[in-house]
């Protein structure tokens, strides 16, 4: 018997305090089954999913909350005293209102759900702030997960923080910002050589034999994922308690665009907003862009892909939850779109010069994508819209190192500033 199965068998004995969470289903053909550290279904092979007995969840308790994504912890699965460990507390970003971006993309309502405020400069803090309140629960002591890099950044920032040893793997072709963002939390940093697809192979693998690991997006990925839903909450609460027309995000595994769905809906459910129509879009880069594929072609599964792009906090080929983002973004009438490299860098260096956010390569691939709906028709520009903006661009630098610079070299004198700027 395997250390992953002893965990299983004694994970199944045992009532674990994870708020309203109340057990796991499969997402395939709804098989329930206790909580536990599982991420996949053994009746139907299909991946799990957090159910919940939802109880009581008002407005009034939740504005009264912390400045954290703790402030919604009656909607997700952590233990009611989860604030009080040691974590990153992150949440509670910035939601802006984009004029002049909606005005250069041609719409009349636009937000940026701007992500890169959080601990480490990504969304991945709010979904590994999770997956550790989670993992803790379970007995685990050491945190760790494959990575394309911003994971690994909150994953070795999020153990530093609770005093748990981390094991980090990652591409070896990862940015070295990423890999210098990682290493400085004095973990257990592992480059390996593939790409990530092989990354998170070897992470399954480890995580069947190593009994006290705690892979936050492999063997506790049920809880991980239902952090992406802080997002939908956030969005929804500063917009005063309603849903957004429509919204574009980033696919990467698929897994937050599913969430952010999750949570909309979920939030109609308890009563804390009128459940109104919603529209998701998703947006990929063309050199891993196996969901638009399908989408596109009308194909209700998604084909693998060797990932070829510098947008590669979204280099996943062969994407976890690629056929459930088929799902939603049908039944919201949505659409999935991807665009080449080239527009990748115009969309970060678009929201730049519009409204002075500097986006990792995942925010240009969002920002283009939108740019190419609208252009598309598929965008309505009348509808009330919202961005996922999720990493900052100071983690990819080298995306647009060789496209920007300095305007002129100058001499020292007014005269030759004046030349320069040609007055």
């Amino acid at each position: 018997m395997t250390a992953a199965a002893d965990t299983r068998n004694s994970a199944a004995n045992k009532h674990f305090d994870l708020g309203p969470a109340a057990e796991l289903v499969s997402k395939e053909e709804g098989h329930r089954q206790p909580l536990a550290p599982e991420f996949v279904s053994l009746e139907d092979f299909s991946p799990l999913e957090v159910a919940y007995d939802f109880g009581r969840v008002r407005r009034e308790d939740i504005e009264a909350g912390p400045r954290s994504i703790w402030r919604y912890k009656s909607l997700l699965p952590v233990p009611s005293d989860v604030e009080q460990h040691p974590n990153t507390e992150p949440g509670c970003t910035r939601l802006i209102r984009a004029d002049g971006l909606a005005k250069a993309l041609g719409v009349k309502k636009l937000w940026i759900k701007d992500d890169t405020g959080n601990p480490t400069h990504s969304f991945k803090d709010r979904v590994v702030a999770v997956a550790l309140a989670a993992a803790r629960e379970f007995g685990f002591n050491v945190l760790a997960c494959p990575s394309t890099g911003n994971l690994a950044n909150a994953v070795a920032a999020a153990a530093a923080r609770a005093r748990w040893d981390s094991v980090v793997l990652v591409p070896s072709s990862l940015e070295r910002a990423k890999v210098l963002m990682t290493a400085v939390y004095d973990g257990s940093l592992l480059a390996v050589d593939g790409n990530y697809d092989d990354v998170n192979r070897l992470a399954t693998e480890l995580a069947g034999e190593h009994e006290d690991w705690a892979f936050v997006n492999v063997n506790v990925r049920p809880y991980y994922s239902e952090g992406s839903k802080t997002l939908a909450f956030e969005v929804a609460e500063q917009l005063g308690w309603r849903l957004p027309e429509q919204v574009v995000v980033p696919i990467a595994s698929g897994s937050q665009l599913t969430k952010v769905d999750k949570g909309f809906r979920e939030l109609g459910e308890v009563g804390l907003v009128e459940p109104t129509p919603y529209r998701i879009f998703g947006a990929q880069a063309g050199g891993c862009s196996p969901v638009a594929t399908a989408f596109k072609e009308g194909h209700d599964t998604v084909q693998p892909v060797r990932p070829d792009t510098i947008a590669r906090s979204l280099a996943i080929g062969a994407p976890a939850d690629g056929p459930y983002v088929l799902d939603t973004v049908q039944r919201t009438k949505g659409a999935i779109e991807d665009v080449t490299d080239e527009e990748v860098v115009e969309g970060i260096r678009l929201l730049a010069r519009t409204e002075g956010i500097f986006a990792e390569t995942a925010g240009g691939v969002t920002v283009a994508n939108a740019k190419k709906l609208v252009e598309n028709g598929q965008l309505d520009p009348d509808a009330e819209t919202v961005l996922f903006i999720t990493g900052d661009g100071l983690k990819t630098m080298d995306a647009v190192q060789e496209h920007l610079g300095p305007k002129a070299t100058v001499a020292p004198n007014t005269e030759a500033v004046d030349e320069a700027l040609g007055r």
